[in-house]
């Protein structure tokens, strides 16, 4: 039997961190010693705290862990590996398109010597917006639902052999936003305005076009908001986003347009 520093030894693991899998029953020694309270651990269960550990770099919690190695084989432990794939790979798209941002930023704050300079670049326009029929996805989603429910609309598309225009568009009808949960309608144009769900009307809006990653829209908000509110005007119903040029069309992300639309009025 291997004792408990012995197996920190051969696993690079801390023997307070064994003593924690003990005491939370992720990984509890063969033995213990009842008068000293030693622990020992048999030699196959390097093994099991070797996948403790791959399973903590690949970002697992605790108590996923402790139902993985409950279970160790099977179909379900693939789907959530495959899962956690997924997941790591779309952190780390994320976190490249943080890093470009962040570069962009950079260059922008040793030109003007102004750390918010970014959201002065906002030109922000009073127009007239134009009609628009769409087929509409609406209720609580989160963001990352959004191809998910988009993809609901394009399948009734193809099924009722409509023909999209090419716009799409999402409403935001919560006056508070939250990423995870919001209540969200998702629209995409079609050239069939009888069959339309509804037809967004012409509208007075403060307009501004955001381009790059969705990541920074919030600044495109906040600079829209401030114009508004500086300029004689107040919010006039729930704001929109039409995205002009996507990944759809093979773009990288630093070259998507995305048109932010506020409804407004004179105060």
């Amino acid at each position: 039997m291997l004792s408990i520093g012995q197996m920190s030894k051969i696993c690079a693991v801390s023997v307070k961190t064994l003593r924690h899998y003990d005491k939370i029953g992720l990984l509890k020694p063969r033995r213990t010693d009842p008068e000293n309270g030693y622990r020992y651990y048999e030699e196959e269960q390097i093994e099991t705290m070797l996948l403790i550990g791959r399973l903590k770099r690949y970002g697992f919690s605790l108590t996923e862990m402790e139902a993985m190695l409950a279970e160790k084989q099977g179909q379900e432990l693939f789907v959530q590996l495959s899962r956690q794939k997924l997941r790591l790979e779309r952190q780390m798209t994320h976190l490249s398109l943080t890093i470009q941002e962040m570069e962009q930023h950079l260059r922008e704050f040793e030109r003007t010597g102004d750390i918010m300079s970014y959201q002065k670049k906002y030109e922000v326009r009073v127009r007239e917006s134009e009609e628009q029929p769409i087929l509409t996805r609406r209720q609580k989603m989160s963001v990352e639902e959004f191809g998910t429910y988009y993809g609901k609309i394009f399948e009734r598309i193809a099924r009722e052999g409509l023909n999209p225009d090419g716009v799409t568009l999402a409403i935001y009808h919560d006056q508070e936003f939250d990423p995870a949960c919001s209540d969200i309608e998702l629209g995409v144009g079609i050239r069939e305005r009888e069959q339309a769900d509804k037809t967004l009307p012409v509208r007075t809006c403060a307009v501004t076009i955001h381009k790059g990653a969705y990541a920074g829209l919030p600044d495109a908000y906040g600079a829209i908001v401030s114009w508004i509110h500086a300029n004689g005007w107040a919010i006039d119903g729930a704001p929109y986003e039409i995205y002009r040029k996507t990944f759809r069309e093979g773009l990288p992300p630093q070259e998507w347009e995305t048109e932010i639309f506020f409804p407004v009025k004179r105060v």
